[in-house]
């Protein structure tokens, strides 16, 4: 078996679908420069990626609807942009092996095309058109679903890390109230336009976290994120 079949069974196992159309398949795994050593290949992923940008987010806007009926509009576009954002996409496709399945010319291959967030990026949404055309929408709602399992834990990961102080006071605030949390500068380093400054985080008097950064606002952001690794999982529920 060639390395690109080996591939291709590899994304077979990993995706849970098989497809009713291979040729559908294939197209989303080709990128636009296969074509340009291949001519007589019938199409790339260009068409396929357009539809399924769309379908990907209709999944996830119901998905979002339905996890979080209290939450407002602007809300749950934060988290569907932050859920369909490049880099999260790209992660998404190595791990379904769509890096090792792609179809590229030698040129793009050895300059690191199969390795391209964008390249990724795009052929898992080209997949989620294919899929969608070879079956239907509960079909690949369902399959698209499985691919990324439960969504609050992405969300919970992703805000973390992107607004770790916001992420801190939602945990907190349904328990201990808004004003709860404080941070206090514990020292500062170094000349004035290389300063290092030490913040500390409290919850009521209980220190969560400490972080150093070369703003105040950095060093908050990172002692806010020490106190979420240290955050008791009871106290999250």
């Amino acid at each position: 078996m060639s390395p690109h079949n080996e591939a291709l069974a590899a994304l077979s196992v990993r995706m849970e679908y098989a497809f009713h159309q291979p040729a559908l398949l294939i197209e989303a795994l080709t990128h636009a420069s296969f074509l340009q050593e291949n001519p007589a290949a019938p199409s790339n992923n260009q068409r396929l990626e357009f539809l399924g940008d769309s379908v990907l987010q209709l999944i996830l806007t119901e998905e979002l609807y339905r996890l979080y009926p209290m939450e407002r509009e602007g809300v749950l576009s934060r988290r569907r942009a932050a859920l369909t954002r490049g880099d999260f996409l790209s992660r998404q496709a190595r791990e379904l092996g769509l890096d090792a399945a792609l179809r590229l010319s030698q040129s793009e291959e050895q300059t690191g095309g199969r390795v391209r967030a964008s390249a990724l990026e795009d052929a898992f949404e080209a997949l989620v058109g294919a899929i969608y055309l070879d079956s239907d929408f509960p079909m690949v709602r369902r399959v698209v679903l499985g691919w990324y399992g439960p969504l609050p834990t992405h969300l919970n990961a992703l805000e973390d890390a992107e607004n770790p102080k916001g992420r801190l006071q939602e945990l907190i605030q349904p328990r201990h109230g808004n004003t709860a949390l404080r941070y206090e500068v514990t020292r500062i380093e170094g000349q004035p336009h290389e300063r290092v400054f030490e913040v500390q985080v409290f919850l009521l008097e209980r220190k969560l976290g400490t972080g150093c950064g070369r703003s105040k606002k950095l060093a908050e952001e990172a002692a806010a994120r020490e106190a979420l690794v240290g955050w008791l999982p009871e106290e999250r529920d």
